[in-house]
């Protein structure tokens, strides 16, 4: 139960407590929000974000033009996948055929891709997107063609910054660089950091895409114990840390790629100050931070971070526009560095799509289309994890997400995922293997599913079928 300061926290935690004792059970609807108000007092406003946080937290679901029901995810106990266990040293090996495999079929019509981790065109604004396009090749100087400044788009970076305060951070324009996507600004970041033969931390499991990236940079990987709720597993961190091997530590804070793990702001805190105590930059990816399921949006390390230390990267590539390629990194005291690195490498930033998603978010079109997305996005991560408990085999460890776009999966050991995935493909459903998610010799019984396509009967089936298939598998 968490500890409520807000009124809205405290009614969501009151509702948890009496489906919990059983007051509530499953199927059972909630008075409407007007309703509540008649009979508390409270505000439409509290009531609706104190239903909207019992339903990120599985307890509840909204049904179209009914209203408010008690789930069936909040009466089963979901057994959560098991910490990662890897070995405290460097490995490295190859997982390149297999990503090719999953991500060479990534246009396909035919195939349904749970293996992808970006939102589905039907959830993205597309019509107003086209419109902005129009309109910044009108006003910008030559139509678009020429080069931005180093530091990029000024209207982009003045929003980015007036955007930050949603995380708690207090950013200006300055503070800010704009990059060709988030991998981009990751890429910059361990370029002008680090050298071949540096060692890095990184999260286990973690993003394939940084995987390969920092091999591709000479650089050697060791991978953290990590829960798959809350993240990064402190203690290995610190120990890591104080043997003065480690140049740079790289992490997803929020709703991680692909676990779907959030580290505590207590987490967080203590992270910080653990890069200021050893003085080791920290590059964190927040490119999923304004997914999330709750009621407010999570802090990132950035937020905590006071002596320029942490490097936040993050883009829109998850949440508007893949394609545009619009991302940016706030390098704390490493700005000076960053921006010569852009210089040697790409001088300048996509001009005409960082000026669309500049207006985008000015003009308050970004904060109703996240209002959207989140909402679909919590609705198809419920709906994944009662088909996946319904289908799959008795035993399978689920993730519980409170946002993103992942749901990581865990079945039994007699079952490598690499094969599965080649089982699945027979059937055209696309997974995303466990073991292209680290370089150690782990994760070959888990697979990642992506919950960001609409929900539809025909996914549900693609669900089911992989459930008979794993249960074939055994």
């Amino acid at each position: 139960m968490k500890n409520s300061n807000y009124l809205y926290l405290q009614f969501a935690d009151r509702i948890e407590k009496q489906i919990k004792s059983g007051v509530l059970s499953v199927g059972d609807k909630l008075p409407s929000i007007r309703e509540v108000c008649a009979e508390t007092g409270y505000s439409m406003s509290t009531v609706s974000k104190a239903y909207y946080e019992a339903e990120s937290r599985s307890l509840i679901e909204a049904r179209p033009q009914s209203g408010y029901y008690v789930s069936n995810i909040s009466a089963r106990t979901i057994p959560e996948p098991s910490p990662s266990s890897p070995i405290l040293k460097c490995a490295n090996i190859d997982r390149e055929d297999l990503i090719d495999q999953v991500y060479g079929n990534m246009t396909d019509p035919n195939i349904t891709m749970l293996s992808l981790g970006f939102p589905s065109n039907e959830l993205l604004p597309i019509a107003k997107l086209n419109k902005g396009m129009v309109q910044a090749m009108r006003q910008l100087p030559n139509s678009g063609t020429s080069y931005e400044q180093v530091k990029g788009n000024l209207n982009l970076r003045r929003e980015i910054a007036r955007w930050s305060f949603t995380w708690g951070g207090s950013l200006t324009e300055e503070d800010i660089i704009t990059m060709p996507g988030c991998t981009s600004a990751i890429s910059h970041c361990l370029m002008t950091l680090t050298q071949p033969g540096d060692t890095i931390i990184t999260e286990s499991p973690a993003y394939f895409g940084i995987l390969q990236l920092a091999k591709s940079l000479g650089l050697y990987i060791m991978e953290l114990p990590t829960n798959m709720t809350t993240g990064i597993e402190l203690e290995a961190l610190k120990k890591s840390l104080s043997s003065k091997k480690v140049k740079l530590c790289l992490l997803m804070s929020n709703f991680s790629n692909p676990s779907g793990s959030m580290m505590p702001a207590e987490h967080k805190i203590e992270v910080v100050k653990l890069m200021e105590f050893y003085n080791i930059p920290l590059i964190e990816d927040d490119i999923h931070g304004d997914l999330y399921f709750g009621s407010s949006r999570p802090t990132n390390c950035k937020t905590y971070d006071e002596s320029g230390i942490v490097l936040c990267c993050s883009s829109v590539s998850k949440t508007l526009a893949p394609g545009y390629r619009v991302g940016w990194v706030s390098p704390g005291k490493f700005k000076k560095q960053i921006l010569r690195n852009k210089i040697y490498h790409s001088l300048s930033s996509p001009t005409i799509t960082h000026e669309v998603v500049g207006d985008f978010l000015k003009n308050g079109r970004y904060e109703n289309h996240l209002r959207k997305i989140r909402q679909i996005l919590n609705h198809n991560c419920n709906n994944y994890i009662n088909t996946v408990l319904e289908s799959f085999p008795k035993g399978t460890k689920v993730s519980q997400p409170q946002g993103g776009f992942f749901l990581w999966i865990e079945l039994d050991k007699k079952i490598d995922t690499a094969a599965f995935y080649h089982l699945a493909m027979k059937h055209n459903i696309s997974i995303a293997p466990g073991r292209i998610f680290s370089f150690q010799d782990q994760f070959s019984n888990c697979m990642r599913l992506s919950f960001g396509l609409p929900w539809s009967n025909e996914l549900r089936t693609a669900i089911q079928t992989l459930g008979k298939l794993a249960t074939k598998s055994l």
